[in-house]
């Protein structure tokens, strides 16, 4: 039975959406670091996107652990024309969209973007395919916000209006059991 450890990546300091952008993380808070990569399975395999941000969270928290290649699917939601704007003008140019997008996740898409649903079938693919290849491993994933909410939304069979309501901070932690549908924690940070 494979145990997910998903982190968000280090702060980006954005006030913009960003998705597919590839922005830093400021990684300076080394002891909210420390803890993290203590408190993490010593035996875990660790995985990340490939956005600069969750490769430089993995570096950090990696240690001796074995690692797997970055993969972009992985990658937060894809925000389209969205990305890089701020939330108050995407709700000025397209305010029925934006309302949709946050209000009944599922089908609606920023234009270019991708929506919750296909994001969410995106990051099943990748969680399929290493839980194939890694069965009764523990996996530390650095992934984004959304990323962690599609994972959290189908361990625990909820909506995705209702998983929206989870905060997910950088540098925490989300440990899921797929097979048991449980949650030992959400946006925990040691």
């Amino acid at each position: 039975m494979t145990t997910w450890h998903w982190v968000r990546h280090g702060p980006t300091h954005q006030k913009t959406f960003t998705g597919w952008r590839d922005v830093p993380a400021d990684l300076s808070d080394k002891g909210a670091i420390r803890r993290l990569a203590g408190h993490l399975p010593a035996s875990a395999i660790v995985i990340s996107s490939d956005l600069t941000r969750s490769i430089q969270t993995a570096n950090a928290l990696q240690g001796a652990r074995t690692r797997l290649p970055h993969d972009p699917g992985l990658r937060e939601f894809h925000f389209g024309s969205w990305d890089g704007q701020h939330f108050s003008h995407v709700a000025e140019t397209h305010p029925d969209l934006s309302r949709g997008y946050w209000e009944a996740p599922g089908d609606h898409a920023p234009p270019g973007g991708e929506s919750w649903n296909a994001a969410a079938a995106r990051v099943a693919n990748v969680v399929r395919r290493i839980e194939d290849a890694h069965p009764d491993a523990h996996i530390i994933a650095v992934a984004h916000f959304g990323v962690i909410l599609t994972q959290v939304q189908a361990v625990l069979g909820i909506s995705a209006y209702d998983v929206l309501s989870h905060k997910i901070d950088p540098l925490s932690v989300t440990s899921l059991n797929p097979i048991a549908g449980t949650a030992s924690c959400i946006n925990h940070t040691p």
